[in-house]
């Protein structure tokens, strides 16, 4: 989440247009819909009954449908080789749901990632993502690899380096990874390194170093970002005591009831009744994470200094509830995640961030924003991106970043409602410029109150803002106020069906259908069929859908 700095320049450009025809994949006697990306070649979203019924394993059913539209996707040889199982799921519907990584020679394309669904009856009904093509005439593949792992991180951090201004104070080790790059339409033997820092400033940087030459392909800041009494040190948690309830004031100066731990006289904001577990961090001011767990002598956290803790406490606990009452989702990671947060951090420092392992809010500068844990919004957006790394993964650049923006503002907005906490299709008005009233980060409802585009034809195309991950969420944002709450836009009319069942369909599109390189058409296609299967292909959910989809002129 971050607050725009710059004007736009947008242009209109052309939008990959999907193509629904069965001859697409060579099969008329199959009812198929084709969503065709033109940038890969091959398709990016298939639905309907794409095979027939079968007793075989979910996993067979999807490489013999794949290895019968071999020359459509693009790739030779057994698809077993071409294709790799990374997660299977059945869901409450009935699905079996893969998450299939293409490799080239048992490497992983970067951002190659598809998902599959079976019914219960054996039929493939949707495949989603777009693999890219004909890896084995890539002439950069047939190249030896001269870098090591080793030299790639000495030679990204070299970058880095340049980058930054400073060598970063790393919070773990960088790690890299064999991967294939595509770039510009060739493929490339690259290492993917990370590199996890806080000074001199936040960063989670993926680096794609070419493997043959050492050149850096591409690079990008994973942080996402929210602009964009001393207790115990170094995250430790404490143990051989008793859970008890306290109360606090946040940060507005509301009352909340906290659940916290008691050991050793002192009470610590440590809730264990919450999958693996909530815990609230004191950084001091510092930039250490995550601090010290934040604790109190009497469990009244009452003082000023106690408001962003008291929040950041009670709305991450919140934003579980939401997940898991709403969606059967226990915490982020679906397993229990332990919830860490780490509050004053910097000094006025007027950003909050997800760093890939926790939350991290600043007290701001009082002008710009107050404490930013202050806004449930705010917490449920940053949460929403961790849920997001662990299931659609969508890269944070360009149309995929935007779409990983978007979402962490719709479910940043659905569990304000769900809380009842002063709801509205606003994000951050809470915490942001309290000196000056009805304004907010961004608005769901009219974008294009504060400069974002709200129609896929004024989209931002520049590179800033990793390519407008903030400035073109507002056309995601849009499509989604508009199936929630309905009206009319650039001329089309959508019937509202509310916020459950909004929710429910881009949950469903978010942690079953969205791939790491899903573009806008892709999310379409997504939402549709997740309303399709919850509510039936010839629901009036799935017109509001398609309504709200052509009124953000998203095809």
């Amino acid at each position: 989440m971050k607050k725009k700095v710059v004007a736009l320049g947008l242009t209109a450009g052309l939008m990959v247009s999907p193509v629904f025809s069965p001859e697409a994949l060579g099969s008329p006697n199959i009812s198929e819909k084709v969503n065709f990306s033109e940038k890969t070649g091959t398709p990016q979203f298939i639905s309907g009954k794409l095979t027939k019924a079968s007793t075989k394993s979910p996993e067979t059913i999807v490489f013999d449908y794949l290895m019968e539209k071999q020359i459509a996707f693009k790739f030779k040889g057994n698809a077993k080789l071409s294709f790799q199982v990374k997660e299977k799921k059945k869901d409450e519907l009935g699905f079996t749901y893969l998450r299939i990584q293409q490799v080239y020679k048992g490497t992983p394309v970067y951002g190659a990632v598809l998902t599959a669904h079976v019914n219960k009856d054996g039929v493939l009904t949707a495949l989603s993502g777009a693999p890219f093509a004909n890896l084995d005439k890539k002439q950069n593949l047939k190249k030896t690899k001269n870098v090591s792992k080793n030299d790639a991180v000495s030679l990204g951090e070299k970058a880095l380096v340049s980058e930054v201004g400073s060598q970063p104070d790393y919070e773990y080790k960088p790690k890299s990874e064999s991967v294939i790059y595509m770039k510009d339409g060739e493929a490339h033997y690259a290492y993917l390194v990370n590199y996890n820092f806080l000074a001199p400033e936040p960063g989670n940087w993926n680096y794609f170093v070419d493997a043959v030459t050492g050149e850096i392909l591409w690079k990008v800041n994973e942080i996402h970002e929210a602009k964009g009494g001393a207790g115990k040190p170094g995250g430790g948690t404490t143990t051989g005591g008793t859970d008890t309830v306290g109360s606090g004031k946040g940060v507005l100066g509301d009352t909340k009831s906290l659940n916290t731990y008691l050991s050793s006289s002192t009470y610590y904001l440590q809730d264990r009744t919450r999958g693996g577990g909530v815990f609230t961090y004191d950084a001091s001011n510092r930039t250490r994470l995550p601090g010290s767990l934040w604790a109190d002598g009497d469990n009244l956290f009452n003082a000023s200094y106690d408001g962003a803790a008291v929040d950041a406490h009670y709305y991450a606990g919140q934003t579980y509830d939401y997940y898991l009452n709403t969606h059967n989702r226990n915490s982020y990671d679906g397993n229990g995640a332990a919830l860490k947060s780490t509050v004053h951090y910097g000094r006025n420092y007027n950003n909050a961030f997800w760093n890939g392992q926790q939350m991290v809010y600043g007290d701001g500068d009082g002008t710009t924003f107050i404490p930013l844990s202050g806004a449930l919004d705010v917490i449920a957006h940053e949460l929403t991106h961790a849920v997001t790394d662990t299931t659609a993964d969508l890269i944070y650049q360009n149309e995929s970043g935007a779409i990983n923006e978007s979402m962490s503002d719709i479910f940043g907005t659905l569990v304000e409602f769900d809380a009842n906490n002063n709801p509205d299709w606003e994000i951050g008005e809470d915490i942001y410029t309290p000196n000056k009233s009805g304004d907010a980060l961004r608005s769901m409802s009219d974008p294009a109150k504060y400069g974002d585009p709200d129609h896929y034809s004024v989209r931002y195309t520049g590179t800033q803002d990793n390519g407008g991950v903030h400035i073109n969420s507002g056309i995601g944002n849009k499509a989604a106020y508009l199936l929630s709450q309905g009206g009319t836009h650039y001329g089309v009319n959508v019937t509202g069906i509310g916020t459950a069942k909004t929710g429910a369909i881009y949950y469903r599109a978010l942690t079953q259908y969205l791939t790491p390189s899903s573009n806008f058409s892709q999310l379409r296609s997504a939402a549709v069929q997740a309303a399709t299967d919850l509510y039936g292909a010839g629901s009036a959910e799935v017109a509001s859908v398609n309504a709200a989809y052509n009124a953000v002129g998203v095809n």
